[in-house]
């Protein structure tokens, strides 16, 4: 089906690390993000200490959590509490 679900704890230091958007630290069971990921099927996720990754089957990657240092690929340091698609960006015109 390619959609996503996460469970577990996250620090409330660590916003967004579950995908579910504000408030949502703790899940016991493993429960769908709300994002659909653009109707695009997940076809690979990754998830580091702080943040997570989707690839889809159209080759667009999503991310959510810990925003810092610009590790969420998104041109700035936000949080993301729910999955965000990371927009092509034209290194010839930087």
């Amino acid at each position: 089906e390619g959609r996503l679900s996460s469970c577990g704890n996250a620090p409330d230091h660590v916003p967004g690390l579950l995908g579910h958007g504000e408030g949502v630290t703790r899940l016991d069971a493993p429960t769908r993000l709300p994002s659909t990921l653009g109707g695009e099927r997940a076809v690979s996720v990754s998830a580091g200490w702080a943040h997570s990754l989707a690839l889809t089957a159209g080759g667009a990657v999503w991310s959510w959590g810990e925003g810092v240092y610009g590790k969420l690929g998104h041109s700035d340091e936000q949080h993301q509490l729910l999955p965000k698609k990371i927009e092509a960006r034209n290194a010839s015109a930087e």
